[in-house]
């Protein structure tokens, strides 16, 4: 993003204010030492700080903070669309205008931030908000549904409930480019990896009150095992089906704790997965049966939902998550009705 004189009139602005609540935002996190930090190497290094400032090209902003959420040169050259060496000159630009270093290597030569270095990119992504805000408030007047929303969610979710049900929204809103992002991981709105995230909990503390997050349901599970059951029995065993579940870093998913708890009885098969994508699959090759979601699973041929032998099944809540700089666009208000009329659609909770 470039920035003119205008504009950078503008950051300078911003800046100020975005120090303050930066300022305040790191110190309910338990960081104040870090502003501590800051402030005395204001003291000592940056005796004339206003002139300093003004020194400083608002432009590596996006520098320092590539490096931050990447970690190496290369990686961050990679976001931003440049070569490493760029990357590390306009670094040591700005710490040339700051006085201070930034970033130290780590043990595995991975580019840490250091104490100042964590504050500068704390206060340049306030900046980096405020400007992402400004831009995103003008471009709302425009109520046109039109243009890219990125979607992420675990991938059961994304691959077999909302990619199934894309040719309707397009359709509908043929200007719309849409983006679905499958991980079992949590992506960061507030670092605008994605627009929307459809999530299996109420989001934490850790989004500090920046995320709209709405509960748009309850995901029901069950249990289900292949439809033919005829399939080649991999394990030798003539007994009840096992129980396929999540690798011990997943054990505190609360169908994973399900799982645990029958399957003292009936043991569990061979195989552990990180996602329920896996799951589905090795259900269908007849490697046992597991936990879905129904939502999903009810709709997936080759699967049987099994009864329930007296131990309830759990159910999770479903959240909607955008970052409130993109509420009042068209597009944004498109993809997520669509995700709430795709959602109740499927529900099969009262089958």
């Amino acid at each position: 993003m470039l920035i003119s004189d205008r504009s950078r009139r503008l950051c300078t602005s911003l800046c100020a204010g975005s120090r303050r609540r930066g300022s305040r935002r790191l110190s309910d996190d338990g960081h104040g030492d870090l502003n501590a930090a800051f402030s005395q190497l204001d003291a000592e290094r940056l005796p004339d700080r206003a002139a300093k400032m003004h020194e400083i090209d608002w432009n590596d902003l996006r520098y320092v903070l590539a490096l931050t959420r990447e970690g190496s040169f290369a990686a961050a050259g990679r976001r931003l669309g440049l070569d490493p060496t760029t990357v590390a000159r306009r670094l040591r630009a700005i710490e040339r205008a700051l006085g201070a270093r930034l970033f130290e290597r780590g043990a595995e030569g991975e580019m840490r931030p250091t104490q100042a270095g964590e504050v500068a990119a704390g206060r340049a992504e306030a900046i980096e908000a405020e400007i992402g805000g400004l831009t995103l408030a003008v471009k709302g007047a425009d109520s046109e549904i039109s243009g890219t929303v990125r979607v992420t969610a675990v991938p059961i979710l994304i691959n077999r409930v909302l990619i199934p049900a894309v040719p309707d929204l397009v359709a509908r809103h043929p200007g719309l480019r849409l983006e679905l992002v499958a991980d079992p991981h949590d992506v960061s709105l507030t670092r605008r990896e994605a627009d929307i995230a459809l999530r299996l909990a109420r989001p934490g503390s850790e989004t500090g009150g920046r995320i709209i997050a709405r509960r748009i349901g309850t995901l029901a599970y069950a249990a289900y095992a292949a439809s033919n059951r005829s399939a080649p029995d991999l394990l030798g065993q003539n007994t009840d089906l096992p129980w396929l579940t999540y690798e011990d870093g997943m054990a505190y998913l609360p169908q994973a704790r399900w799982i645990a708890g029958v399957a003292r009885k009936d043991g569990y098969a061979p195989l552990f997965v990180n996602d329920a994508e896996p799951l589905v699959q090795a259900i269908l090759a007849g490697l046992g049966r597991s936990l879905l979601p129904c939502i999903a699973a009810d709709h997936i041929a080759g699967l049987t939902r099994m009864p329930q032998d007296g131990h309830p099944f759990p159910a999770r809540e479903l959240w909607l998550l955008t970052h409130p700089d993109l509420r009042h666009l068209a597009r944004i208000a498109a993809v997520t009705a669509w995700i709430e009329a795709t959602i109740q659609r499927l529900d099969t909770r009262k089958a």
